[in-house]
């Protein structure tokens, strides 16, 4: 299991965002000249988040994108999640797609799987944006010029 960069840009993003937070919108243009990375795939990225009600799109000469809500109030599993789907580490233990193995009564790691898949739902359900912040507050990370 890899997240792919949809996710990891999804939460660099949302960063960006956050670091924004208290000052309104800012653009796609800004986040991608900030981050070094491109335009479209952001817009394609924001679409999305914006479609699972984690932004809010503002038009006009001071547009852009925000937060939908406070960064405290959206974890890095949130954005996960909505760029990425469902964490699923193994098919057997995620559910969402009914999968029915048929040697799971006797599998001797399918608790392995779900431990994992745990654990990694467990980390990133508690880490917020507003956590990512504070972290990073007297650090350069994730705040070119």
């Amino acid at each position: 299991m890899r997240l792919s960069t949809k996710g990891r840009y999804g939460v660099m993003a949302m960063y960006q965002l956050a670091l924004n937070y208290e000052n309104g919108t800012i653009s796609i243009k800004d986040i991608a000249q900030k981050m070094d990375y491109s335009d479209a795939y952001l817009e394609q990225m924001f679409a999305t988040l914006k479609k699972e009600r984690l932004v809010t799109s503002h038009r006009g000469p001071k547009g852009g994108y925000r937060l939908s809500k406070d960064p405290d109030k959206i974890t890095v599993g949130d954005v996960i999640r909505a760029l990425e789907g469902p964490i699923e580490f193994s098919s057997c233990v995620g559910g969402s797609e009914n999968y029915n193995c048929d040697k799971s009564g006797f599998c001797v790691t399918k608790d392995i799987w779900e431990q994992v898949n745990d654990s990694i739902n467990q980390v990133i359900d508690n880490i917020t944006l507003g956590d990512l912040l504070n972290k990073n507050k007297n650090s350069k990370i994730g705040q070119r010029s």
